[in-house]
Order: C-alpha cells, then sequence, then structure tokens
C-alpha cells in the first residue's frame, strides 16, 4: 500500500473525524474548504437544520457543478472564462476524492 501523504481533519455539521489520504495535505484542506463553503451557502440560503439534509443539498450543488463541466467540455453550455475555470478546478477535486476513496476501499486481494 503507498504511503499517504496527506491527513485532514473534518468538523463539520455536528462531525468530527481525521482522513488520510494519498494527496498533499494542502490539496485536501483546499477541497475541504470548498465544500464548507458550500454548506456554509446552503445553511444561510436554504434555511434547513438538518445536518444531514445540509450535507445532501451540498452534495447535489457540487454534482450539479461536475455535471455542468462535463456539459461544457460536450460544448452544451456556454460560459464564461470565469466559471469554465470553478467547474474545472471542481471536476479536478471530484475526481483526485474518487481516486482517494478508491485508496481507502481495500481490494479484492486484501480481502482474499
Amino acid at each position: 500500500m503507498a504511503e499517504r501523504k496527506g491527513r485532514l481533519q473534518i468538523d463539520l455539521l455536528g462531525t468530527s473525524f481525521a482522513l488520510a489520504a494519498d494527496q498533499p495535505a494542502e490539496y485536501l484542506q483546499a477541497i475541504y474548504n470548498h465544500y464548507k463553503k458550500v454548506v456554509s451557502e446552503v445553511q444561510q440560503t436554504s434555511g434547513v437544520n438538518d445536518s444531514l439534509r445540509v450535507a445532501i443539498i451540498a452534495g447535489i450543488l457540487l454534482s450539479d457543478e461536475l455535471s455542468k463541466e462535463r456539459l461544457n467540455q460536450q460544448g452544451t453550455i456556454p460560459q464564461n472564462e470565469t466559471e469554465v475555470l470553478i467547474e474545472q478546478s471542481a471536476k479536478k477535486m471530484i475526481e483526485d476524492i474518487d481516486s482517494i476513496i478508491y485508496s481507502l476501499t481495500p481490494s479484492n486481494n486484501e480481502q482474499a
């Protein structure tokens, strides 16, 4: 198993835990900061108080960002340069999150 490069302490929505991943700590912190920003926006604009619902709405909004990026790559949504850069960054973060999750999942070889 590869050596883990980064650690991140999550303290959000009434829960706390540590995350270790094969990504630099600065990168993990950037992803976490973006997620916290989206969560804060949901809390301020939706009136939803339930932590699970806030987390789900934030996840849906982030998925929306990714979907728009994918559509933009297909040329179906015209966007200004700033929106394109933001969505490209979000896509990269989601790909890296997927990579982190995959790295934390035991392989079939380890389960045998």
